[in-house]
């Protein structure tokens, strides 16, 4: 069973940075992708960023030049780099694994940006 633990949520004004974290309980190398999604209150998840074991990367368009996601493959983890923070970046986010068909989501870490 793969575990995967979200850290770094919190609140921020709006212009801010927040960095999100994500452990795996296994090596990342045994992931096809790995990505972050957020959800807000009766809205689907959302697709925010998502990086390939090859290291390909891929943005939502209403992210694009303020986040970054990022792997380090020694520390089994990755990143959400989230910078120009808006009020409407404000939902429950959650990491991502798939490996062959199978998909892991951590538990969400709450990010919050206030006006």
């Amino acid at each position: 069973q793969v575990q995967l633990v979200e850290s770094g949520g919190g609140l921020v004004q709006a212009g801010g940075s927040l960095r999100l974290s994500c452990a795996a309980s296994r090596s990342i190398f045994s992931f096809n992708a790995m990505g972050w999604y957020r959800q807000t209150p009766g809205k689907p998840r959302e697709l925010v960023a998502a990086i390939t074991s090859g290291g390909s990367t891929n943005y939502a368009d209403s992210v694009k030049g303020r986040f970054t996601i990022s792997r380090d493959n020694a520390k089994n983890s990755v990143y959400l780099q989230m910078n120009s923070l808006k009020p409407g970046d404000t939902a429950v986010y959650y990491c991502n694994a798939i490996a062959y068909g199978d998909s892991y989501w951590g538990q969400g870490t709450q990010v919050t940006v206030s006006s």
